[in-house]
């Protein structure tokens, strides 16, 4: 299984940038998503997750702002990032739970950064 991030950029204050975080390989299903960030010299934080009843949950600092949702046939989870700020700048993670075929856990797997940086 493997988990790819992609869609982080430059983008100026105010503007938007979708990210996407697919699955790949032998996967039944994402059953749950979560999107951290880490800017240089801060921590990893948690910006969002998706859970397997497709609730979404976001951190304060973004709520009102980005948006997720879950293409199942695509193996698919984006992140729509709106209204995007200078603080917003870090390197973006997936981490997901996964059904696999044939396997009685689900797998859990981080994907590889996206860079989203945003100028003012």
């Amino acid at each position: 299984v493997q988990l790819q991030a992609s869609g982080g950029g430059l983008v100026q204050s105010g503007g938007s940038l979708r990210l996407s975080c697919a699955a790949s390989g032998k996967v039944v299903n994402i059953i749950a998503l979560d999107w951290y960030r880490q800017a240089p010299g801060k921590q990893r934080e948690l910006v969002a997750g998706i859970s397997s009843s497709d609730t979404t949950r976001f951190a304060d600092s973004v709520k009102g702002r980005f948006t997720m949702s879950k293409d199942n046939a695509k193996n698919t989870v984006y992140l729509q990032m709106d209204n995007l700020k200078p603080e917003d700048t870090a390197l973006y993670f997936c981490n997901a739970e996964i059904r696999e075929p044939e396997a009685p856990w689900l797998g859990h797997y981080w994907g590889q950064g996206t860079q989203v940086t945003v100028s003012s």
